[in-house]
């Protein structure tokens, strides 16, 4: 038997009007309940309250834990109107029979779940429900975007380290002791030439937390490197690049743009020579090695000798990825017969001036700069107009006021007309005659100054300047090899 929770409602100002009556329509949902063999639970009576929301209603409120408990399995109204006048509640008290395996029944609009015509209502009422989540979601996303828009972060629970946002205030503000480990950071990874891996084993034993208070990872050094706001931007859907931009925020800056923009080349540079990650101080040719005999890359392998006292030395090789992988049968190399076989190849240029290529001047990569800033630009702007048609149609279909319209329209003007004079900047810019640095230049300076370098100098010298070389091996006695570096390629500066 179905345990049926009868549900009436009335305010003052209808039983005068329409002369509805609590009793009359107790009495007929029980002779109704009668007629279909329903068990009748209870009656829940809100007498004199109006049906504008839920919250204010301790009938229904109890009906509500009573199918949560299990106690209720249907649900019978005179009316609809009777359970709520507001469409929000009745799609949130649809959703929670559904979830509670409740039935639904209206005597007077012939609503019963168990039929076809009642499931079709609950369907329909299923996409008024979507329709109002997707209309939330469409909302939520315009304001977080003019919210970035207008200069404030996204930061809803956490501000970026290095700043402070009190509860209630749209700017976040410098924490001074924080922006001092935030500067700190960004000199270690670009002065002192720490991977990101070494700078949080640096603050972890210094007993520096972070923000929530954990131990610092790889991944938050990265982080914090990568984000803008510490040159005083914001920035949204950062994983979405039809969405992603960033522009001035108003917030107080804590590092220098140069600084930040220097950061961002290391980086770069860095992914595209290391991978995953940065050369270690003992292994600093990782990443820029390459097998002759077969063009693979070649990767770090420990060798671990134990002496006759007792002591384990690790002694870096290099191997071909292809060795692993059974498609090649080159030879591990050492690091240092790599190190003695790179000397030898650059002090065996006898001809300085007779090298067949020299890398890009600064203007010519000032020029490609300037071209991939113009691309970029260009994109941006077409990204802009579309969201202006988006945002029309959006305001258009009643999901946003004429006010929000206004001001989100005049956000993307703003925004269209910087770019557009960035973009006539770029393109109306002189070309500049700077001075060239050749590959001689470079050879001369390893020839003269290599042995002087510190091991973290010559890995950042070979991250700037070399981005490959070929390194090949051969067997001796069976036992020994002779490694010989076939051709180095320099970057183009």
């Amino acid at each position: 038997m179905m345990e049926t929770g009868i549900y009436v409602r009335v305010s003052t100002e209808e039983q005068a009007q329409e002369g509805y009556s609590i009793r009359a329509q107790e009495q007929k949902l029980k002779d109704f309940s009668r007629i279909k063999e329903w068990g009748v639970y209870d009656v829940y009576i809100d007498d004199g309250i109006s049906g504008k929301n839920i919250a204010d209603r301790p009938a229904i409120n109890r009906m509500i834990e009573d199918i949560k408990n299990g106690k209720v399995n249907n649900v019978l109204v005179f009316k609809i109107d009777r359970l709520t006048r507001n469409t929000a509640d009745l799609i949130y008290l649809v959703n929670l029979f559904n979830t509670y395996n409740c039935a639904f029944n209206s005597l007077s609009e012939s609503i019963d779940t168990q039929t076809a015509s009642g499931r079709m209502f609950i369907k329909i009422i299923g996409i008024f429900a979507e329709f109002e989540r997707e209309n939330i979601i469409e909302r939520t996303k315009i304001g977080f975007e003019r919210k970035v828009r207008e200069g404030y972060t996204l930061a809803t629970r956490t501000p970026s380290y290095g700043y402070d946002r009190k509860i209630g205030e749209k700017i976040q503000t410098v924490n001074e002791y924080e922006a001092s480990i935030v500067r700190e950071v960004f000199d270690m990874f670009v002065n002192k030439h720490m991977s990101c891996l070494e700078i949080s084993k640096n603050l972890n034993s210094r007993n520096i937390p972070t923000k929530e208070n954990a131990q610092w990872h790889t991944r938050t050094i990265k982080n914090m490197l990568t984000n803008c706001n510490y040159v005083g931007m914001v920035r949204y859907a950062t994983k979405d690049p039809n969405r992603h931009f960033e522009t001035d925020g108003a917030h107080e800056p804590i590092i220098s743009k140069e600084l930040y923009e220097e950061t961002q080349n290391l980086i770069q540079k860095i992914s595209v020579k290391c991978y995953t990650k940065r050369p270690k101080e003992d292994s600093y040719f990782i990443g820029l090695l390459y097998c002759a005999k077969c063009g693979g890359k070649m990767v770090t392998h420990g060798n671990y000798i134990k002496h006759i006292d007792g002591r384990t030395v690790v002694k870096v090789d290099y191997r071909c990825r292809n060795y692993i992988k059974k498609t090649c049968d080159a030879c591990n190399v050492s690091h240092k017969k790599v190190e003695q076989a790179f000397r030898d190849y650059i002090n065996n240029i006898a001809d300085l001036n007779a090298l067949d290529a020299i890398p890009m001047s600064e203007q010519q990569t000032q020029e490609k700069q300037n071209k991939n800033l113009l691309d970029g630009l260009y994109r941006q702007k077409k990204n802009l107009e579309h969201k202006e048609k988006e945002i029309v149609s959006t305001y258009i279909s009643g999901t946003i006021g004429l006010d929000d319209y206004m001001n989100i329209k005049k956000s993307i003007e703003k925004e269209k007309n910087n770019i557009s004079e960035k973009i006539q900047e770029l393109e109306n810019k002189k070309e500049q005659e700077v001075e060239t640095i050749k590959k001689e230049d470079i050879i001369k300076n390893i020839r003269e100054n290599w042995d002087l370098l510190t091991n973290l100098e010559k890995r950042q010298f070979l991250i700037n300047f070399v981005d490959k070389i070929i390194v090949s091996s051969q067997k001796v006695n069976g036992r020994n090899n002779i490694v010989k570096v076939e051709d180095i390629q320099f970057s183009k500066l």
